[in-house]
């Protein structure tokens, strides 16, 4: 592949352009990452996702395929010979795997925002518990989609662990500024122990930003942005 020729539209905050940048370092593909500023969005990304401007937006060649799950699986079947498989080849496992990335997406960091951005301490409580309730709806979904292996991908990190991983240091983040503990071993010891094995993969760790620098993000959200939606 030339130099180059894939290039990745994204914000590292972005826990969509964190899930796509995971599986093309897990690849080992050649990509240019250009950081967005969102606030004042380039001609080159409102060229590229013209729709919805938002990232993240893999350019290969002169295409541009957007929305990270449609990023992932385009990832998985173009380059299929190289690295392990994003997605599972099973048509029904690939269904499950597509299931709980949506309830990830759709229910899951929604909660999260939600403890961050509540504009009182029931609404926060009531947001905290949504989490640990999602959460401990993930853990058994790890139970069965790893079938006692490392990941909810089997043997190597997959689509599942990629869109859970990337919002694992925003909950770290959560649980130091709300002071509540939402991954908590006791209640979901093999989410706790696929979380140890996740971050210690060098790729993981060369991609996900680190706690404090989202803490301090997070922060000025509450400080700014959510608050003033909270009014609205």
């Amino acid at each position: 592949m030339a130099e180059c020729e894939l290039k990745l539209l994204g914000a590292w905050f972005s826990t969509p352009t964190i899930r796509v940048r995971m599986v093309l370092e897990q690849k080992g593909l050649s990509y240019e990452y250009l950081e967005q500023d969102l606030m004042n969005k380039s001609e080159l990304l409102l060229k590229h996702n013209p729709i919805h401007k938002k990232v993240p937006v893999l350019i290969h060649g002169n295409r541009s395929i957007c929305e990270s799950f449609v990023i992932l699986q385009y990832i998985d079947e173009k380059w299929s010979g190289t690295g392990p498989p994003v997605l599972p080849a099973d048509p029904y496992e690939r269904a499950v795997a597509r299931f709980w990335a949506a309830y990830i997406d759709d229910m899951f960091a929604k909660s999260i925002v939600g403890v961050l951005s509540a504009a009182s301490e029931e609404i926060k409580a009531e947001k905290i518990s949504d989490t640990i309730a999602a959460l401990e709806q993930l853990e058994g979904a790890f139970k069965k989609c790893s079938a006692g292996k490392d990941f909810f991908g089997g043997d190597t990190i997959g689509f599942l662990d990629v869109t859970l991983g990337c919002d694992l240091n925003w909950i770290k983040a959560t649980e130091k500024i709300s002071g509540a503990k939402l991954l908590d071993e006791t209640k979901m010891p093999l989410l706790v122990e696929w979380e140890k094995r996740f971050l210690a993969v060098d790729f993981v760790k060369f991609v996900l930003p680190s706690v404090e620098r989202i803490e301090e993000y997070a922060r000025m959200l509450q400080a700014t942005s959510w608050k003033v939606a909270s009014t609205k």
